[in-house]
């Protein structure tokens, strides 16, 4: 997938932060993109945004990734709009903190149920579209699915599995030339557990940096596959 004009991809998450940025990114390299959300006046505002690179090539889709068959209208949608499915990027994701003993379990299966569950259905609902076209699958799992940290627990459970299911998966679909990556950044300038980004997060890596990302990605020649990528801000505070 060497050439991403005309491509057609699907972002999960893809009204704020990271999945905003990977949006901008395609569309701008001339893929049609659509990106889904839970709410629609957010996905109302990307759109205003994102159409301002490319006016005629990107919807947007209120999907739920923990409701598989709304996963599957917007696959649907996609394909009745666009006639195929080349890449998706799964994005959507929550993070909630606290320590163990004092988890809330409401929470907790938020964090997994979004996280990890919805990736998973994000991908039954798309493989095999993307069989068709030997597409890509782009998971954006986070440096927590490998290093551990006080509080974390629901999220890095949640990052951890991630991370194992998306190198699993890579396995199990390159025999239908399918390739699969994960992305895992570090801290990123994004609106992600409440916060909003302003002058202090510039030191942190910015969207528009895992956009180029995605793109150096799927602008690889197809004989090679990066699996993982751990992405970090070059110096952080304090270095």
């Amino acid at each position: 997938m060497t050439d991403i004009k005309q491509k057609t991809a699907l972002i999960t998450g893809g009204s704020k932060g990271i999945g905003l940025g990977i949006a901008h990114a395609l569309l701008e390299k001339g893929a049609k993109v659509a990106i889904t959300g839970r709410d629609e006046k957010a996905i109302e505002d990307a759109l205003k945004t994102l159409k301002k690179v490319n006016t005629a090539e990107v919807i947007g889709i209120k999907s739920d990734v923990r409701d598989r068959s709304s996963l599957e209208s917007a696959v649907n949608q996609i394909i009745n709009t666009w006639g195929k499915l080349d890449v998706v990027v799964a994005n959507a994701g929550v993070g909630h903190f606290a320590s163990i003993d004092e988890m809330d379990e409401k929470l907790w299966h938020e964090t997994i149920d979004i996280n990890l569950t919805g990736v998973f259905n994000t991908v039954r609902a798309t493989v095999e579209e993307l069989k068709k076209t030997r597409g890509y699958i782009i998971t954006i799992s986070s440096l927590a699915g490998t290093n551990f940290f006080a509080g974390g627990a629901a999220y890095n459970a949640s990052k951890f599995g991630l991370t194992g299911f998306t190198q699993a998966m890579m396995l199990d679909l390159r025999k239908y030339g399918i390739k699969v990556s994960t992305i895992m950044p570090g801290s990123v300038a994004t609106y992600f557990n409440n916060h909003t980004p302003g002058r202090n997060d510039e030191w942190k890596i910015q969207i528009e940096d895992l956009g180029k990302v995605v793109v150096d990605l799927l602008e690889m020649n197809p004989r090679t596959l990066p699996s993982k990528i751990e992405i970090r801000p070059s110096v952080p505070p304090g270095s």
